[in-house]
C-alpha cells in the first residue's frame, strides 16, 4: 500500500479495478478544509486519461507492473507474435491493442511489453527507429534541407512528413513519439 505523498509521475496504483499511471499530480492546500492531490491518471488497458482527486493521507495498492525485453516476429491473423529474449517464451498480441504502436514495427525489432499479472497492457518501442522510404514524390532541383516538406511512405505503411531532399530508397531515423522525421541514417 503506499499513500499520496509517496505519488510520483510514472508510477503506476490500482484505483477502482483498474490500473492506472500518474501522468501528472499537484498537492493542494486549501486556506479552508483538509489537503488534497489532484492528479491525472491515464488507464493502462484503455488508454483514457482522467484527472482524480485524493485527500492527502489515502492510501491504495500499487501496481506491481513487469517490463520485459521481447523481439517482435510476425503477425498471424491479426495478432501480432513476441518472443521473450531470455526465455524464448512466445506471446501473441491483438493488433487492436497496439494500433498506434505497428506504425514503427519491424520484424526482429527489440520492444519493451509491459504486463500486469500475465496481461499484456501494451508495448514500448524504442524512441527512434530507422526505416526505408517505400515512396514519395521526387524532389525538384533547388529544394534545399530547410525549406518545407513533403510527406513519404514509409516501410511499415506510415505517413510522415519530410525534407524535399529524401527520395525513395533512403533510410531515414525516426522519432516513433511524435511521428517526425530526425534525419537520414
Amino acid at each position: 500500500m503506499i499513500s499520496t505523498a509517496d505519488f510520483k509521475n510514472g508510477l503506476t496504483i490500482e484505483v477502482d479495478n483498474a490500473i492506472w499511471r500518474i501522468v501528472e499530480f499537484q498537492h493542494v492546500k486549501p486556506g479552508k478544509g483538509g489537503a488534497f492531490v489532484r492528479s491525472k491518471l491515464k488507464n493502462l488497458r484503455t488508454g483514457a486519461v482522467q484527472d482524480k482527486t485524493f485527500r492527502a493521507g489515502a492510501r491504495m495498492e500499487q501496481a506491481p507492473i513487469d517490463k520485459s525485453t521481447m523481439q517482435y516476429l510476425y503477425e498471424d491473423g491479426g495478432n501480432y507474435v513476441f518472443m521473450n529474449t531470455d526465455t524464448y517464451e512466445q506471446i501473441e498480441i491483438p493488433g487492436e491493442q497496439i494500433q498506434n504502436e505497428l506504425k514503427f514495427l519491424k520484424e526482429n525489432m527489440e520492444v519493451s511489453v509491459t504486463m500486469y499479472n500475465n496481461e499484456v497492457l501494451g508495448i514500448d518501442l524504442p524512441n527512434t527507429v530507422t526505416l526505408e522510404v517505400k515512396e514519395t514524390e521526387p524532389g525538384i532541383k533547388g529544394d534545399t534541407a530547410s525549406g518545407g516538406s513533403k510527406p513519404a511512405t514509409l516501410e511499415t505503411g506510415a505517413i510522415i512528413q519530410v525534407p524535399f531532399f529524401v527520395k525513395a530508397g533512403d533510410k531515414l531515423i525516426v522519432n516513433t513519439v511524435d511521428s517526425t522525421y530526425v534525419s537520414r541514417a
